[in-house]
């Protein structure tokens, strides 16, 4: 059976959701517009038919909407057709789908959390290859010194940064909450600086 695929609106634009008889196979994020999601799912699953969700898939997509409307939402009932997936790369799913809503982790932990040390870049090209975004919540996990990291759904960090702001906030996003994110680690003090005075 081929993968079916459904449209949907949320706080954060049009997303795209597919599945096939073992479950869940993809997730995606909106683009500029929904014409543009159509195109990005029909590119990654080529042989997907547009269709009407099961009850499932439903109960999915309205757990979606809620999470990215503000409100604290466990997305691990949802079901992943995880065929085809290294096993490292399912670890490191698994334990993405253990963080709540508004907290976030380091590559580095989710490393330490796999008793998988020095394996921090690995973690991040898992996740950098997550087909199942916001279901594996890969935009919670962070690198280290306060840095966001990468985040390879459409808009890239711009988007990571929204889901984050949606998820601390709980509320729909507003743009000065951007200014509450780690977006990268505090700058270091020039040579010659006196090492007196207030820290940033």
């Amino acid at each position: 059976m081929d993968p079916a695929f459904a449209l949907f609106d949320t706080a954060i634009g049009s997303c795209a959701i597919v599945w096939g008889e073992s479950g869940i196979v993809g997730v995606g994020l909106p683009c500029e517009s929904q014409t543009s999601t159509r195109a990005q799912i029909t590119k990654r699953f080529p042989t997907a038919a547009e269709a009407d969700p099961s009850p499932d898939i439903q109960l999915a997509i309205g757990d979606i909407q809620a999470l990215l409307h503000g409100e604290k939402r466990d997305l691990s009932a949802a079901k992943l057709d995880l065929t085809g997936i290294p096993d490292f790369q399912r670890k490191v799913y698994a334990a993405a789908r253990a963080i709540p809503p508004g907290e976030t982790l380091t590559y580095g932990e989710i490393s330490a959390k796999l008793n998988a040390p020095g394996t921090a870049r690995a973690v991040g090209q898992a996740l950098g290859a997550n087909p199942f975004p916001i279901i594996v919540p890969c935009h919670r996990i962070l690198a280290s010194g306060g840095k966001a990291g990468g985040f390879s759904a459409p808009g890239g960090l711009d988007t990571k940064m929204r889901l984050l702001n949606i998820e601390r906030a709980g509320a729909p996003l507003e743009p000065s909450l951007f200014d509450q994110l780690p977006l990268a680690a505090p700058p270091r003090r020039p040579r010659g600086e006196p090492s007196g005075g207030r820290r940033r």
